[in-house]
């Protein structure tokens, strides 16, 4: 009766066994990744060198930038104000920096600056007209010397038909015009009418008379009657 409980024991003591054997091997291949993950962890240098050349790559990418940033900054040059594009130049200019000088003096120096420029445009002045004085004296010289006078204005004349002769001492004139545009070329007909002064009446419904222009005789009457060419049949 007491050897079952023993040979109890060693049937729970061989599973127990079995068990830690086969824990055993599951903790050998559990292992054995971890040795196979050495060669990649040796890899990961290679890996960073690999990525080293695409951070090269980007470089370019950077240069490319740099003129973007250029414009950037000329572009907020334009929207600087007059004197502070000024103040930025002194800022960047070259060469011993000048002596300190007061609020007073630099007004007094800009007083100095315009009072010379003044004087010059004075002078320029000066000199202008008097250059336009010896221009205008020569060209009214000049006929006298060549002893031939100017001709004065002649009078416009015209020729057309009456059209109308019921008013007295007036006659209306219907004046035609053949000409050709001075841009297009394309023959152009214009018909006009002007009122006439006839002492006379002679001129009738239908006549081909010549006018001339005269001072003004009335409201509307700025011609008068020279001749009557051709009486109506």
């Amino acid at each position: 009766m007491q050897e079952e409980p023993e040979n109890q024991n060693r049937d729970e003591q061989q599973p127990a066994g079995e068990a830690a054997g086969e824990a055993a091997e599951e903790q050998a291949p559990a292992e054995a990744p971890a040795a196979e993950e050495t060669p990649a962890a040796e890899d990961a240098p290679a890996a960073e060198a690999a990525e080293e050349p695409a951070g090269e790559g980007e470089e370019p990418a950077e240069a490319a930038a740099a003129p973007a940033t250029d414009e950037a900054a000329a572009e907020s040059a334009e929207k600087l104000s007059p004197k502070q594009l000024r103040k930025r130049s002194r800022s960047r200019a070259s060469g011993p920096p000048a002596p300190e000088r007061s609020a007073e003096d630099r007004a007094r120096e800009r007083a100095e600056t315009r009072t010379s420029k003044a004087a010059a445009r004075s002078r320029w002045r000066a000199k202008r007209r008097e250059k336009d004085k010896a221009t205008r004296a020569t060209t009214a010289a000049a006929p006298q010397d060549g002893a031939a006078k100017a001709e004065p204005g002649k009078r416009k004349e015209r020729q057309g038909v009456v059209v109308s002769s019921k008013g007295d001492k007036t006659i209306t004139v219907r004046t035609d015009a053949v000409r050709r545009h001075r841009v297009y070329g394309k023959v152009i007909r214009e018909t006009n009418t002007l009122h006439a002064h006839d002492e006379t009446n002679q001129a009738g419904e239908g006549d081909i008379v010549r006018v001339v222009e005269c001072r003004p005789l009335s409201r509307t009457k700025r011609w008068r009657l020279v001749d009557v060419l051709e009486k109506a049949k």
